[in-house]
């Protein structure tokens, strides 16, 4: 069995604020799994808080796993049914609208990662590789 370190890690704080950066869930995810050496009540707290509120699936299961690797009674968190983000279509159309007529998929994508960061990311983690595919479907029925 693997063993944990159970002091906090030096840079917990750096780590924390990491862990809930809204726009990168490239950075939260790194944060994770370096806290996932690290079986500490604060650590623990911040690991089920990202397993129960990530918006990014990749995010939220490698809290799980790091979760029950320190043998805590955690149940694995179920994929989205819905929109990740409440409300995305209204946020779609905000930026569809703020665009000229003739505008491609490629401009409104551009135009999302500049007016919502945290709506891209969390998207562009949660879809992966068929991001851009999922995306311009959604532009193409606004």
């Amino acid at each position: 069995m693997k063993q944990f370190e159970t002091a906090l890690p030096y840079q917990y704080e750096t780590l924390k604020k990491q862990a809930n950066y809204t726009s990168s869930w490239r950075e939260r995810l790194e944060a994770v799994k370096i806290l996932s050496d690290y079986q500490h009540d604060k650590v623990i707290d911040l690991l089920k808080n990202r397993m129960q509120h990530d918006t990014v699936r990749q995010v939220q299961l490698a809290a799980y796993e790091a979760l029950a690797a320190f043998g805590e009674d955690v149940e694995k968190p179920s994929p989205a049914r819905f929109d990740i983000i409440k409300n995305t279509d209204k946020i779609f159309l905000r930026v569809k609208k703020s665009l000229p007529k003739d505008h491609t998929v490629a401009d409104f994508a551009d135009k999302l990662k500049r007016m919502r960061v945290d709506v891209f990311d969390a998207y562009e983690g949660d879809k992966g590789a068929e991001f851009m595919n999922w995306l311009e479907e959604r532009w193409a029925k606004l």
